[in-house]
């Protein structure tokens, strides 16, 4: 029904920048919210920032100002620009997309390592 692809992880030095793609495929309703989590071992998944298909944002306290989501509706992408890394941003991070009652769809993640 749905896919979505990561992509843009790496390792990166703290203060430093990576922005994430993910695109989406399969059936895809003009109406709907994607976003970004993210998991560290042992630990629940933890919300990062969503967007909606209208473009409004919302953003966990720990990453105001620092990243920035955003999205193109005709490409079925959503990106995540991540500016003055810490090394607690280190995790794997999961696109995900909500629309109507299909319930979540998530990506493969894909893995931020920041170095202090």
């Amino acid at each position: 029904q749905v896919q979505l692809v990561e992509s843009g992880g790496g390792l990166v030095q703290a203060g430093g920048s990576l922005r994430l793609s993910c695109a989406a495929s399969g059936i895809i309703f003009s109406i709907n919210t994607m976003g970004w989590y993210r998991q560290v071992p042992g630990k629940q998944r933890e919300l990062v920032a969503t967007i909606t298909s209208g473009g409004s944002t919302n953003y966990a306290d720990s990453v105001k100002g620092r990243f920035t989501i955003s999205r193109d509706n005709a490409k079925k992408m959503v990106y995540l620009q991540m500016n003055s890394l810490k090394p607690e941003d280190t995790a794997a991070y999961y696109c995900t997309l909500r629309q109507g009652d299909w319930g979540d769809f998530w990506g493969r993640g894909t893995q931020v390592t920041v170095s202090s």
